[in-house]
């Protein structure tokens, strides 16, 4: 990847993170690009410029290696699979019953099938989302009272 390639790729890098965008994914004939952001999840705003977008990926890097360093930052450790419970619904996540009443689940607790993890509110309902695997909660990856999509992971289980 020569210099020009680089520059283009922080500058889709930086608007990503300007716009509060998590992650992102490009697929192309000549390029498979995946840019996730370690952390906690963000919001994308509603004025994302997508004209803006739209030249940066035109401009993309088009002999960018698919696993690229500067690409993808992992949170988790390659050499252990752990199973991750993902939303089944757009919504605001909640670890706990109700203010002040402790969580569901924390790190270290042994889960089973079908044990509520958490709730996660949509269009004022409450909605449980349970383990669909028995094992150790290894990590809670979304944040209490902060907004979850559709497929973003939620916690991540050790599977027994």
């Amino acid at each position: 990847m020569d210099g020009n390639n680089m520059n283009e790729l922080r500058e889709l890098v930086e608007f990503l993170k300007a716009n509060g965008i998590a992650e992102f994914d490009v697929e192309r004939t000549d390029l498979k690009m995946r840019i996730k952001f370690a952390g906690e999840p963000a919001v994308a705003s509603a004025g994302i410029d997508m004209a803006q977008l739209s030249r940066l990926m035109a401009s993309a890097p088009s002999a960018a290696a698919p696993s690229a360093p500067a690409a993808a930052p992992v949170a988790v450790a390659p050499e252990e699979k752990l199973h991750e419970v993902k939303s089944p619904i757009v919504g605001t996540f909640y670890e706990s019953p109700s203010p002040g009443a402790p969580a569901f689940v924390k790190v270290g607790d042994i889960v089973e099938v079908g044990q509520v993890l958490c709730i996660i509110e949509a269009m004022k309902l409450m909605n449980e989302i349970e383990s669909d695997v028995a094992g150790e909660v290894v990590k809670r990856i979304a944040s209490s009272g902060q907004p979850v999509e559709y497929g973003q992971s939620l916690f991540a289980i050790r599977a027994t």
